[in-house]
C-alpha cells in the first residue's frame, strides 16, 4: 500500500522525499517519525535498506492482494474468477494482434507507395540510387562502402580513418554523421545471408519502413494503455497516416537519422506511460522499466540531436514531480537512466564531448543534487520551507551554472552556428553571413503554414486535440489546486470520481505536446516531433470514459446518467470519426497506391553515367552539396563538400563553393577551388536561373547579400523581408564582375584560361579546372 496523503518533501528514514514519491510504511506506522534517525549518516543507509526492504514486500504483498480483491469484485458481480481470466486474455490477445497488424499495414503501405512513386523494381541501380537526395544519399553511400569491404572490422575503420570522401579533410564518419544505423543493416545483411535473397537497396529501406511499423505500433499501444481500450489505438494510427504529409519525412529521405531514431523514442514513451501508472504490479513495471532502458539508450545512439527531444521529456518529468502528481521515485529512476544513456553513449560514440556539454546533463545532475539538498535539510526550519518554494528556482540556476562551467572546461566542437541561429531566428541578433540566411530560409525552419492547421483541421484531428487539452488541462489544474491545499491524492481513481487529471501517465502526456507544440509553432520541421503525439492524445481522449466523466461532473448531468454516457460516448464518439475518415480518406489512400507516379531525372543520371566513364578515378568534384552527396553516391568520386550541418568546416567550404553562384572574378573562384583540391567542376542550371517563390531566398540572392552586392536592411533575411531585400535587379550595387555561372557559360578570356568545359546537358555544365604553374593575381 503507497500513501499519497503526507506533505511533499516529507521523507521515511532517508528514503526519497516528495508526495506521491516514498513507498509508504505499512498501516498505522508514522512517516517522519524521530526514531528513524533523520536520514543523516549511518542511519541513512539503515533508513535507505529498510525502504528498499519494504520496496519488495508491498511489492509482492500488492501482486497477492490484486487477484483477491479481484475475486471479491467478481463475485459481487456475479462472475467467475476463469471467466474474468479469459475475458482478459482476449482482450490483451485481439488488442495485441490489432496493434502488430495495424504496424504490418503501414508498413507495407510506404513499401507499396514506395514502388508506385519510383519503380523501384523496374530501374536499374543508378537510377535508384538518385532517388537518394542530399544527406540521405551520404549515408547510403556509407552503408555501401561496409557492404564492399572485405570484412566488417575493415569496414568500420575505414570508415572511423575516412580520407576518401571529402577532400584534404580525414573525419570519423561513425561519429560525425551517426552511422550506427548504417553499422547495423550492413551487419543484419551479410549474417542474415539476404546477398543472394535481395539486393542491399530493398534490404535497407525494408528495414527503415519496418522501423516506421514499430513507431507506428508504440503510438497505438500508448493510446491503448491511456484509454484502456485498443479502439483508441486504432483511431490513433487512422489519423497517423491520413495526417502522413505532417506526421513522417519518410517520403522525402529515407535514410535520415530520425526516421531511424523516433520509432525507438516511440516505445520508450509508450513504456514511460506503463512505468508512470499508478497501482502497477512489480512485473509489469520491471518490463516498462527496462523497456524505458534499452530504448533510450538505442535513441540517443541513432540521432545525433536525441538529447534535445529528451531533454524536452525530462523538462515534463520535471514538472510532473514538482506538482507532486507522480511518485518521485519512478521519476528519479527514469533520471538515472538519462544519466547512464549519456554516460554510454559518451563511450561509445568515441567520447563525444557534445553529450557532456548537453542541456539534458546539465539538467538532470541539477535536478539530483536539488532533491539531495532537500532531502538532507532539516524538516521543520525556515530554510527547508524556504527551498520548497523556491525549487523550481533553485533547479533552473544550478542547471545554468552547471552547463556553462562545463562548457567552460571541457573541450567540446558544439554547434555554434546552432545557437547563432537561434539568436537570429528570435530577433536578437541580425546577420548578413550567407549559411545563417540561407537556414533561416529553410521552410523546415519556417513557422508552420496555414496549410498545416487546415489540413489537421479537414481530418478533425486538430478540434478533438483542443478539446481533450482544454478538458485535461483544466482537471489537471483542479488537481495542483486540491494539492495546494493539502488534499491527499487518491490511490486509485475510480470511473465515477471524474479525475483524469489525478493520472500521472495522462499528465506527462499533456505537459509533453505543449511543449513539443511550441516547438512546432516556432519551427514547421519540429511538427514531424508533435504530431503523431497529437494523434496519439486526441484518439485517447474520445475514447476515454474517465475524460467524458471528468466533462460531465462539471456540467453537473442530472437527467441521464453519467457513467452510462460516459461510457456510450466513447464508443460512439471514436466509431462515427472512424466512419467518416473511412468515407472521405480511404477513396484517395487507395489512389495513391493505384496512382502510378514517374521520378525521372535522365540529365542526373547521363552526368553520373559520363563521371564514371570519363572522370579520372583520382578525381575531385566540387559543386553545390546536394549534387556532391549523390555523385559520391552514385559513382565513388572524391568530392569537396557534403550536405551536412553539424560541422563548422564543412559549413565553411560549403559557403566558399557556392561562390561559383556569386559575381565573383574567374580569379577568385579558381583560388577557391584549386584550394580544395578539386578537379572537376558541376554548375547547375537550375541553381544558377533559380526563380524560387521567394527571391530573396534564393541561393544567389543571399551570396549578394553576403558579399555586399545588394543593398539590404540591417535585419535577418526570412522569408517576409526577402521579398522586399531583392525586388528588383537594379537593387544590386555595382560589380565589375557578371555572376560567375552565366558568364563562364560564354567561353571568353579569362575564364577559358581557367576552366575548360568537358561535358554539358540541360541541366548541368561539367569543366575541368586547369593547371596553372604560377599564377599572378
Amino acid at each position: 500500500m503507497r500513501e499519497r496523503s503526507r506533505p511533499r518533501g516529507r521523507r521515511e528514514a532517508g528514503g526519497g522525499g516528495g508526495a506521491g514519491g516514498a513507498e509508504a510504511s505499512p498501516r498505522g506506522e508514522r512517516r517522519g517519525d524521530p526514531a528513524a534517525g533523520g536520514g543523516r549518516g549511518p542511519a541513512m543507509e539503515e533508513g535507505a535498506a529498510d525502504l528498499r526492504q519494504r520496496k519488495k514486500q508491498n511489492c509482492s504483498e500488492s501482486d497477492k492482494m490484486a487477484p483477491e480483491q479481484r475475486n471479491k469484485e467478481n463475485s459481487k458481480l456475479g462472475r467467475s474468477p476463469k471467466y474474468m481470466l479469459i475475458q482478459r486474455f482476449a482482450k490483451l490477445f485481439f488488442g495485441c494482434l490489432a496493434a502488430v497488424t495495424s504496424g504490418m499495414m503501414y508498413s507495407v503501405y510506404l513499401s507499396t507507395y514506395h514502388e508506385r512513386k519510383f519503380w523501384f523494381s523496374s530501374r536499374q541501380e543508378l537510377e535508384r540510387e538518385i532517388t537518394f537526395q542530399g544527406d540521405s544519399a551520404i549515408y547510403y553511400s556509407f552503408y555501401k562502402e561496409l557492404l564492399k569491404a572485405p570484412s566488417f572490422e575493415r569496414g568500420v575503420y575505414e570508415l572511423t580513418h575516412n580520407n576518401k570522401t571529402v577532400s584534404l579533410k580525414t573525419i570519423n564518419a561513425v561519429q560525425q554523421m551517426t552511422l550506427y544505423p548504417e553499422l547495423i543493416a550492413s551487419v543484419l545483411y551479410q549474417a542474415s545471408g539476404s546477398e543472394e535473397v535481395i539486393e542491399p537497396v530493398y534490404f535497407y529501406i525494408g528495414i527503415v519502413f519496418g522501423l516506421q511499423g514499430i513507431y507506428v505500433t508504440a503510438l497505438f499501444v500508448t493510446s491503448w494503455v491511456m484509454s484502456g481500450t485498443w479502439l483508441a489505438g486504432m483511431l490513433t494510427v487512422a489519423w497517423f497516416i491520413i495526417n502522413r504529409t505532417d506526421t513522417t519525412r519518410i517520403d522525402y529521405s529515407i535514410p535520415s537519422r530520425e526516421n531511424w531514431a523516433l520509432p525507438y523514442f516511440a516505445c520508450q514513451v509508450a513504456a514511460l506511460t506503463g512505468y508512470l501508472k499508478k497501482n502497477l504490479n512489480c512485473s509489469a513495471e520491471k518490463f516498462c522499466y527496462l523497456l524505458v532502458n534499452a530504448s533510450t539508450y538505442t535513441f540517443m545512439m541513432m540521432w545525433e540531436y536525441s538529447h534535445y527531444l529528451l531533454f524536452v521529456q525530462a523538462i515534463s518529468l520535471f514538472l510532473l514531480d514538482s506538482f507532486a502528481l507522480a511518485q518521485t521515485e519512478k521519476v528519479h529512476e527514469v533520471y538515472k537512466i538519462y544519466l547512464f544513456s549519456l554516460f554510454l553513449g559518451y563511450l561509445l560514440q568515441f567520447e563525444n564531448s557534445a553529450l557532456l556539454v548537453s542541456p539534458l546533463l546539465s539538467f538532470v545532475a541539477a535536478l539530483m543534487l536539488s532533491k539531495c539538498i532537500q532531502m538532507n535539510m532539516k524538516k521543520g526550519t525556515i530554510m527547508s520551507r524556504l527551498l520548497k518554494i523556491m525549487y523550481i528556482y533553485l533547479v533552473l540556476t544550478v542547471a545554468v551554472t552547471l552547463n556553462f562551467l562545463l562548457k567552460m572546461f571541457v573541450p567540446h566542437k558544439e554547434n555554434e552556428h546552432l545557437l547563432k541561429f537561434i539568436e537570429v531566428k528570435l530577433g536578437l541578433n541580425t546577420t548578413k553571413n550567407f549559411t545563417m540566411n540561407w537556414l533561416l530560409c529553410q521552410e523546415s525552419l519556417q513557422a508552420p503554414s496555414q496549410d498545416f492547421f487546415l489540413r489537421l483541421t479537414q481530418s478533425s484531428l486538430l478540434p478533438f486535440y483542443i478539446l481533450v487539452l482544454i478538458i485535461c488541462l483544466f482537471s489537471v489544474t483542479q488537481v495542483i489546486f486540491r494539492r495546494i491545499c493539502g488534499e491527499p491524492l487518491k490511490e486509485t481513481v475510480k470511473l465515477e470520481d471524474g479525475r483524469i487529471g489525478e493520472r500521472p501517465e495522462i499528465v506527462y502526456h499533456v505537459i509533453h505536446t505543449i511543449l513539443l507544440g511550441c516547438l512546432a509553432m516556432c519551427l514547421e520541421g519540429m511538427k514531424y516531433l508533435w504530431t503523431p503525439y497529437v494523434c496519439m492524445l486526441a484518439a485517447f481522449g474520445v475514447c476515454s470514459p474517465e475524460l467524458w466523466m471528468t466533462l460531465f461532473k462539471w456540467l453537473r448531468l442530472k437527467a441521464v446518467h453519467p457513467i452510462l454516457l460516459a461510457l456510450i460516448l466513447s464508443m460512439a464518439v471514436p466509431t462515427i470519426i472512424g466512419f467518416s475518415l473511412w468515407k472521405e480518406f480511404f477513396p484517395r489512400i487507395m489512389t495513391e497506391l493505384t496512382e502510378l507516379q514517374e521520378f525521372y531525372d535522365p540529365d542526373t543520371v547521363e552526368l553520373m553515367t559520363w563521371i564514371k566513364r570519363q572522370a579520372p578515378v583520382a578525381a575531385v568534384f566540387a559543386g553545390s552539396p546536394q549534387l556532391m552527396g549523390v555523385i559520391k553516391l552514385c559513382t565513388g568520386w572524391m568530392v569537396s563538400s557534403l550536405p551536412l550541418y553539424n560541422d563548422d568546416d564543412l559549413l565553411k567550404r560549403n559557403e566558399n563553393i557556392y561562390q561559383i553562384y556569386s559575381k565573383r572574378s574567374a580569379e577568385d573562384i579558381y583560388k577557391i577551388l584549386t584550394s580544395y583540391k578539386a578537379n572537376f567542376l558541376v554548375i547547375e542550371d537550375s541553381i544558377c536561373n533559380e526563380v524560387g517563390p521567394v527571391r530573396g531566398c534564393r541561393v544567389k540572392d543571399l551570396l549578394d547579400i553576403a558579399n555586399g552586392h545588394v543593398y539590404t536592411r540591417e535585419a535577418p533575411v526570412t522569408s517576409k523581408q526577402s521579398q522586399v531585400v531583392c525586388e528588383e535587379d537594379d537593387n544590386y550595387a555595382y560589380s565589375k564582375y557578371g555572376r560567375f555561372c552565366h558568364e563562364i557559360k560564354m567561353n571568353y578570356s579569362p575564364y577559358v584560361n581557367y576552366f575548360t568545359r568537358v561535358y554539358w546537358n540541360r541541366s548541368y555544365f561539367v569543366y575541368r579546372i586547369n593547371t596553372v604553374i604560377s599564377f599572378q593575381s
